[in-house]
């Protein structure tokens, strides 16, 4: 492990190399972020601010990074992730002068650790995901949040948590709902989460899913994604739901729709993408058909019941890389994939540097308005903020530019029409 207070603490600054050969091959294929960099390169509109940042240490984060500092930002970082953190891309940022705090496999404490060494720059804005950071600022370090003129918020599970505390009138400055952007939930979440997902679980296992029964637990953004690559690859996919109109567009894309009990007995390759604790229980691993593939693909490890497996079995080994082999009780054998992290990381090198490049434009556009609020004096709520409708399509339209795609535009008499309200047949 290679430590130096204050500056990083990353698995081997050897690495560095091949790191920066990974994050290059991310920018080639991030045209929006390289055209945002290249614009506040100039301009440096985050001159002055720090930001602590809370998010999966892969290519394309270091290239959202990067961009950062760039614009004039001094940012410490840590993985957002115990087992999501890609080690030479640590150790490219480290080498850079980025002050990271991330590597693979870290336990509990070491992650939160991690956490604690980015709040002490005293930062002023934050970026995360799954709001472990804004978490430790609110319950550990709330004298912090004074200086906090806001926050920006990666995914679901983080806003969902975020809007929870904000109803419950708890949150101490504003955040920025980045997940609910339809640049990146439309896209990362859909496109994303599906390809690497398929990535990761082949990786981890090289099974054919053509004619696998394949069992998706949540229908949302995610899960959707993932069905749609599993039938794609000739997968039967059967969807298990708690919200009924996300079941029936389910069934309406051609998947069929079970509870998790009925699934349980039939699926071949399970897959969580709920947000929602205990998904896949004991009961559910009792009747799972022998060589039975579990993986999630949610923010936290909570969605499978790991203890509950772990009390089922007489035995267990690890078989592949991220992959441990269960013996149950009862004879049948379940694999458990990435330890029941998210499969897309911690087995393959989460979503394409395509999607993300949306994703992370909304980021960093987030960080410099909430930078541009605070230096015109503008002194926000703490609630959960929505992402404007023009930032939105400002990404899109960039980012199809960058394709080579255009499209029309409305002339001044269609838009006069489609705001008269007193048009009729």
């Amino acid at each position: 492990m290679d430590y130096k207070a204050g500056k990083y603490k990353v698995k081997n600054l050897n690495l560095a190399a091949d790191g920066r050969k990974k994050i290059e091959w991310a920018e080639s294929r991030m045209p929006v972020m390289m055209a945002l960099r290249e614009k506040y390169s100039r301009t440096k509109p985050l001159k002055g601010y720090k930001i602590a940042g809370c998010l999966h240490v892969t290519k394309e984060t270091a290239v959202l990074i990067e961009t950062l500092k760039i614009a004039g930002a001094q940012v410490s970082w840590s993985g957002c992730n115990p087992l999501s953190t890609q080690d030479e891309i640590a150790a490219a940022l480290a080498k850079n002068g980025i002050e990271i705090y991330a590597w693979h496999s870290q336990n509990v404490k070491e992650f939160y650790w991690s956490i604690e060494q980015t709040l002490r720059m005293k930062p002023n804005l934050t970026l995360d995901d799954g709001a472990d950071l804004i978490f430790t600022v609110h319950n550990r370090f709330p004298q912090l949040a004074k200086n906090i003129i806001g926050g920006t918020e990666e995914t679901t599970t983080g806003v969902h948590r975020l809007r929870a505390m904000a109803a419950a009138k708890k949150m101490l400055y504003p955040v920025v709902a980045v997940n609910d952007a339809e640049t990146k939930w439309d896209f990362d979440n859909v496109y994303g989460t599906g390809q690497s997902s398929i990535d990761g679980i082949l990786r981890a296992t090289s099974v054919l899913l053509a004619g696998k029964n394949f069992v998706v637990a949540g229908y949302g953004h995610c899960g959707k994604g993932v069905a749609m690559r599993a039938a794609g690859l000739g997968a039967n996919v059967i969807v298990t739901e708690v919200k009924p109109t996300a079941a029936l567009k389910a069934t309406l894309e051609g998947h069929v729709v079970m509870t998790m009990d009925e699934a349980a007995k039939i699926g071949d390759i399970f897959i969580t993408a709920t947000g929602v604790k205990d998904v896949i229980v004991d009961r559910h691993f009792k009747v799972m058909r022998d060589g039975a593939i579990v993986c999630n693909t949610g923010h936290y490890d909570c969605e499978i019941n790991i203890p509950q497996l772990e009390k089922l079995s007489k035995s267990k080994r690890t078989v592949r890389p991220n992959n441990e082999e269960y013996t149950l009780k009862n004879g049948r054998k379940v694999y458990l994939l990435a330890k029941g992290r998210l499969v897309n990381l911690a087995a393959a090198e989460g979503h394409p540097s395509e999607v993300m490049d949306m994703s992370f434009a909304n980021q960093f556009m987030s960080q410099i308005r909430l930078a541009d609020y605070h230096k015109k004096g503008t002194k926000l709520d703490p609630v959960v903020i929505d992402i404007p409708e023009e930032q939105d399509q400002q990404i899109a339209r960039v980012k199809l530019n960058t394709m080579g795609y255009k499209i029309d535009k409305l002339t001044e008499e269609q838009e006069i029409y489609m705001n008269d309200y007193s048009a009729g047949t």
